[in-house]
């Protein structure tokens, strides 16, 4: 049984963490009011000059995308003033291509929701089969932790390495197609949203996610603190019982 709880405890914390890496994602690409992120990266890389477009333009059919893609907005199609024409900014490729990376996203979303499900009931398998919470809990997250870290390192040497190399590949793993491929001559989106643009978002992700990483690393380690407290005062409680008999 003790096998048993260790097994269970390790998968409750290796769903909580890839809950957690999908939440950095949601928090990354949507939690910043008003998209300040974004306006900050479109200065950086001279976005305005390249589609001839002023911000205020770019920001609303930024915000637009960002409704498509979560779901607010049924139909990729905005007109604007881009190039020194009102047009519609999104062409079929485009459309056909973020239909995938909204699939792609809410997808994910729904795995998050299934992984936090699936984590709660191995917690009260454990909760029910009387195993040592606070021992299976954190050990099982530190373990999953060290997993996660390797995978951790891995990636940041290949981003490291060759960005442009991990990100086609990124692609070539969840896109079963080619719509990725954009023409900066004449596809609009991938001129509003240059390589640098997704390794800044990368470090931002990932940011979150290793900041979260750490936080449950210390409240598992105090809460793993306390009980060895706890244990060290029983210890010293019945040494004392034992010297007081003789």
């Amino acid at each position: 049984m003790k096998k048993l709880h260790g097994a269970a405890g390790f998968a409750a914390m290796f769903l909580v963490i890839i809950a957690l890496l999908i939440t950095s994602f949601q928090i990354g690409i949507y939690g910043d009011p008003e998209y300040g992120f974004y306006k900050e990266e479109y200065e950086k890389y001279n976005v305005t000059d390249s589609l001839d477009m002023t911000i205020e333009d770019v920001m609303e059919v930024t915000e637009y995308m960002m409704d498509y893609l979560i779901g607010r907005e049924e139909v990729l199609s905005i007109e604007t003033n881009v190039d020194g024409e009102t047009q519609d900014f999104f062409n079929e490729q485009d459309r056909l291509h973020m239909e995938d990376v909204k699939n792609l996203f809410l997808g994910g979303l729904k795995l998050r929701t299934v992984c936090l499900v699936l984590a709660v009931l191995l917690v009260l398998f454990l909760a029910a089969t009387k195993a040592d919470m606070r021992k299976q809990i954190t050990r099982g997250y530190f373990l999953a932790l060290g997993v996660f870290g390797v995978l951790i390192v891995v990636l940041l040497c290949s981003f490291a390495v060759d960005f442009t190399a991990s990100f086609t590949l990124f692609h070539e793993i969840f896109f079963t197609n080619d719509l990725w491929l954009f023409d900066p001559a004449t596809d609009y989106m991938i001129r509003m949203l240059p390589e640098g643009f997704f390794y800044d978002m990368v470090m931002r992700i990932g940011a979150w996610f290793v900041g979260g990483l750490v936080l449950l690393f210390a409240v598992m380690a105090g809460w793993r603190q306390r009980a060895l407290w706890k244990f060290w005062e029983r210890h010293k409680k019945n040494d004392r019982k034992s010297t007081d008999s003789q």
